[in-house]
C-alpha cells in the first residue's frame, strides 16, 4: 500500500504541476477561457491511462503458473528500469520541461490552436498515467489488490491536495525537495523490484539459481512480521534472497552511485564554464 501511495503521490503531483503550468500561462495571457481545452486533454489522458492499467491487469490475470511468473518478472524489471530513468530524468530535465511547456502553451494561444493545447495536456498527463499504471501493476505483485487500490487512491488524493495548495491556494511548496525525497525512496523501491523480478524469473526457470539462499534472517525479521511486511510492501524485502538477487541489489546501487557521480561532475563542469 505504501509503495502505491508513494508512486501515485509523486506521479499525480507531476501531472498536477504540468496542468498548472499550462493553466498559469493561459491566465497570464488573459486566455483563461481556454482552460477547458486543457482540462479536456487531461481527462482524456486519465481515461487512456485507466484503460492501459486495466489492460495490464487483465493480461496478468490471464496467465497462470509459469506464464504468470514470467509476466510478473518482466513487468517488475520493466517498472524498475522506467522508474530509475524517470527519477534521473526529472532531476536534470525538470526546469527544461517547465520552460518547454510554457513556450508551447504560448505558441498554441498565439495560433489560437485548441488542438495543440489539448495535445499538450494529453501527452504530458498520459505519460505520467501510463507510468503510474505500470508501477502499480508491479507493486500489486507484492501486496493485495485492495491494499494497492487504497494506497493509490490516497496518493492521488494527496497529489490533488498539494496541487490545490500550490495553484489555487497560492501557497509555496519546495517542489525540488519533494522530488528529491520521493526520488530517494523510489530508487529503493526500484532496487526491490529489480531483485524481485529476477526472483520471479528464477522461479520460472529462466534464470539460474546458483545459490538458493545466501542467508536466512526470517527467524529474526520475518517477512510476515509487522516490520517485515512493511519493508516487503515498500521495498520488496526478502529475508532469504538468492545469490542473483543479492548481486543485482548491490550492483544496482553501485550503478546508481556511479551515474550520480558522473552527473555531479558534469554539472560542476557546466557551472564552472558558465559566464
Amino acid at each position: 500500500m505504501l509503495a502505491a501511495l508513494l508512486i501515485t503521490l509523486r506521479e499525480g503531483l507531476e501531472a498536477a504541476l504540468i496542468v498548472g503550468i499550462v493553466l498559469g500561462v493561459l491566465r497570464k495571457l488573459g486566455r483563461a477561457d481556454r482552460g477547458r481545452v486543457v482540462w479536456a486533454g487531461a481527462v482524456a489522458a486519465v481515461i487512456v491511462s485507466l484503460a492501459f492499467g486495466l489492460g495490464l491487469n487483465a493480461l496478468g490475470i490471464a496467465f497462470e503458473g509459469r506464464g504468470e511468473e514470467v509476466f510478473e518478472g518482466i513487468a517488475m524489471l520493466l517498472a524498475a528500469g522506467v522508474l530509475t530513468w524517470m527519477v534521473f530524468w526529472m532531476q536534470h530535465q525538470g526546469r527544461q520541461v517547465q520552460l518547454g511547456l510554457e513556450r508551447e502553451a504560448r505558441e498554441a494561444v498565439a495560433g489560437n490552436d485548441a488542438r495543440m493545447l489539448f495535445g499538450l495536456a494529453f501527452v504530458a498527463v498520459v505519460r505520467e498515467g501510463i507510468e503510474t499504471a505500470l508501477f502499480l501493476t508491479a507493486a500489486a505483485f507484492s501486496a493485495t489488490t485492495t491494499q494497492t487500490l487504497i494506497g493509490g487512491a490516497l496518493g492521488l488524493f494527496g497529489a490533488v491536495a498539494l496541487g490545490w495548495i500550490v495553484f489555487v491556494g497560492g501557497r509555496q511548496l519546495d517542489v525540488r525537495a519533494f522530488f528529491r525525497a520521493t526520488g530517494f525512496l523510489l530508487i529503493l523501491f526500484a532496487a526491490g523490484l529489480l531483485a524481485h523480478g529476477l526472483h520471479e524469473l528464477q522461479e520460472a526457470a529462466l534464470l539460474p539459481i546458483i545459490v538458493e539462499h545466501v542467508w536466512d534472517i526470517n527467524p529474526i525479521l520475518s517477512e510476515k512480521s509487522v516490520v517485515g511486511s512493511l519493508l516487503k510492501a515498500l521495498f520488496d524485502y526478502n529475508g532469504n534472497p538468492s545469490l542473483l538477487e543479492v548481486v543485482s541489489y548491490v550492483g544496482y546501487f553501485a550503478a546508481i552511485w556511479m551515474v550520480g557521480q558522473r552527473n555531479r561532475r558534469t554539472s560542476a563542469r557546466i557551472a564552472s564554464a558558465a559566464p
